[in-house]
């Protein structure tokens, strides 16, 4: 994606290669963008890169939803498909 080859070469002499250096330099990037500028860089994805973008998304969103929800976690008992303990 151009935006995000921009982004990288704008910023590569800053990183240190850790997960913080994204999450910086994105949300300082977002706060400042107007709607329409996110837009526009939508715009100019193309179907696998917006598929991507919403899918993490969706993904991300549910995964909240459920661990707000303690859906998929045990309550303190114990579960076994078989019945055997190993």
């Amino acid at each position: 994606m151009k935006f995000v080859n921009d982004l990288y070469s704008h910023y590569r002499e800053q990183l240190v290669g850790d997960e913080e250096d994204a999450v910086v330099i994105v949300s300082g990037i977002l706060e400042e963008l107007k709607s329409d500028h996110l837009l526009d860089i939508i715009r100019q994805m193309n179907r696998q890169e917006l598929y991507e973008m919403l899918g993490r998304y969706l993904v991300e969103q549910l995964r909240e939803k459920m661990t707000k929800e303690g859906v998929g976690k045990h309550r303190g008992e114990i579960t076994t498909s078989s019945g055997d303990i190993h």
